[in-house]
């Protein structure tokens, strides 16, 4: 028997206490709280990581202070596109799914490819296809509507500008959601979700719904769940490329992690961070940028719970 450990997290960038009120901060700390606690909850009664990670995601993509399900940003033309996958350790099985509208909760929808399909990666009418014959929970377009997302697209479009998450151009915050898991059998999992960037084109997909990416799991090494400017993170592999040096170079996951994030990553510009647990459940929440919204609670110790650098 392993002892459990999970993080979550809810997005990275320009994130600085002198730009948070009290109130807002209260808000976040309550909602990761909240998520971190669904997923604790199933792998202190001795549940699989892939069920933690899944339900501690849905409950940041149920909140709409989060760029993922319900708080999902706008696109160029004003509609919520959804992306997001879920690996598990075990046996390597993935699921996937970028550009889908109305889906309540796509970290689901992912499972579902993940165990009733054939598939890995499904998309657009194709995959929204698939969750009505999975009975995947849809919503109307009302509910995604956020008044803090529209105004950042009008916002956008005035400007003519991508914004990654809330406010100003300048103001960067990159707005996925993730968690990372290990279950007393010693199990591994990766989960993450995001609405993507406020007046993106038509047709962008980040580094989220990317196994290797944005996402992965592997009960030989680690599990990494990834936030930041996706094309970056893409063109990085990060998520696979924190395995690999683990694997092949015999690295630590804290070497593995500072190496990607705080060397690579900013070489080539990339700004952002990640959740990232070991086989053996040591926990590292490595970021580039000022601040990531994260939490992370280990078998028998306090959860901790953080937004700022420092």
């Amino acid at each position: 028997m392993k002892k459990y450990a999970i993080a979550i997290h809810g997005g990275a960038g320009t994130i600085v206490r002198s730009a948070m009120s009290p109130e807002k901060e209260l808000a976040y700390t309550s909602a990761l709280k909240e998520a971190l606690l669904a997923g604790e909850t199933i792998l202190k009664n001795g549940g699989a990581s892939l069920d933690a990670v899944e339900q501690a995601i849905r409950s940041l993509e149920d909140n709409p202070l989060f760029n993922a399900g319900k708080g999902a940003v706008f696109t160029h033309e004003g509609k919520n596109e959804l992306d997001a996958s879920l690996m598990n350790g075990k046996d390597l099985s993935a699921g996937a799914v970028a550009g889908v509208s109305n889906i309540k909760n796509p970290i689901s929808l992912a499972r579902s490819i993940m165990e009733k399909s054939e598939h890995v990666f499904m998309t657009g009418a194709g995959a929204l296809a698939f969750a009505k014959s999975q009975n995947i929970a849809l919503m109307p377009d009302d509910y995604f509507f956020v008044q803090m997302r529209y105004d950042q697209l009008q916002q956008a479009l005035k400007s003519d500008t991508i914004i990654m998450d809330h406010t100003l151009p300048e103001d960067k915050k990159f707005g996925t959601v993730g968690a990372v898991a290990l279950d007393t059998a010693g199990n591994l999992a990766a989960g993450t979700s995001t609405g993507g960037m406020t007046n993106k084109k038509n047709g962008r997909v980040g580094d989220t719904p990317i196994i290797g990416a944005g996402t992965y799991a592997n009960n030989t090494t680690c599990a990494i769940s990834c936030t930041g400017h996706g094309e970056f993170f893409i063109r990085s592999v990060v998520a696979y490329d924190i395995s690999c040096l683990m694997e092949y170079k015999g690295l630590s996951l804290k070497q593995a992690c500072d190496l990607v994030v705080m060397d690579k990553l900013v070489k080539i510009g990339g700004e952002g961070g990640l959740i990232a647990i070991d086989k053996n459940g040591h926990i590292e929440l490595p970021f580039n940028s000022e601040g990531m919204y994260r939490a992370s609670i280990s078998q028998g110790e306090n959860a901790i719970i953080g937004i700022y650098r420092n």
